[in-house]
């Protein structure tokens, strides 16, 4: 299998989860809209036990259209970075982010109907960049710095000042949290630095070792005459 083919594999592979996901999601707003009906109540709410479903439901429900149309487009990107560049940990992490975010909202938020894949966004970006950053490796760091360069804007969110009453900051501030904290946990699993040993033998210049055996070599002007 050429280089070629085998990228376009990896990038199925990759894309996978995060179209799944998306059809999942736009697939409940269809639902909205055929029956006529809201599924706000598979929201979070916290400290109730009628709330604790949400933690599962609330990051597949959007409150309209707008509200889905702005969190599709960095969700499948974000999620499919994580796939491509952390295949073997993704869907972990994914599962983590959207668990551990959600029952922080429910033990913390404010009371109110929490929905939203937002959380999830959050937690992706920053566990695509605080990973990045931690394993310091060059193609990671790029990704690191692609995120913040995309999305760095995202990081107002986590302030509920700057934040419309109606947009649950929380699943922005617990979704970052929990991303922030994986990648720390995650950082031996998954692709690593690559070390070059320098010292190696094995890995130095065939050039470099055959002068330096040549000057090694005593010429006939240094060797002693009988």
């Amino acid at each position: 299998m050429s280089v070629d083919q085998e990228e376009k594999r990896k990038l199925t592979r990759a894309s996978f989860i995060p179209l799944l996901l998306l059809g999942i999601i736009w697939a409940v707003k269809g639902l909205e809209y055929l029956g006529g009906v809201s599924f706000d109540s598979l929201g979070i709410y916290p400290r109730t036990f009628c709330g604790l479903p949400g933690i599962l439901f609330a990051p597949l429900v959007h409150a309209n259209l707008p509200h889905l149309i702005s969190n599709s487009v960095p969700l499948f990107i974000l999620t499919m970075a994580m796939f491509y560049f952390y295949s073997p940990i993704a869907i972990r992490t994914l599962i983590l982010i959207w668990l551990i975010g959600g029952t922080c909202v429910w033990i913390c938020a404010r009371s109110s109907s929490h929905i939203g894949a937002s959380g999830l966004i959050y937690g992706e970006a920053a566990f695509l960049f605080f990973s990045g950053l931690i394993r310091n490796n060059i193609n990671l760091l790029a990704i690191s710095f692609l995120t913040i360069f995309l999305y760095g804007g995202m990081v107002w969110g986590i302030f509920p000042f700057f934040m419309d009453k109606q947009i649950s900051w929380e699943s922005h501030l617990f979704g970052a949290l929990t991303g922030t904290v994986l990648a720390v946990l995650f950082v031996d699993k998954g692709p690593q630095k690559v070390e070059i040993d320098w010292e190696d033998e094995d890995d130095m210049d065939p050039y470099w070792e055959q002068e330096k055996d040549t000057e090694s070599e005593p010429t006939k002007g240094e060797m002693g005459q009988n």
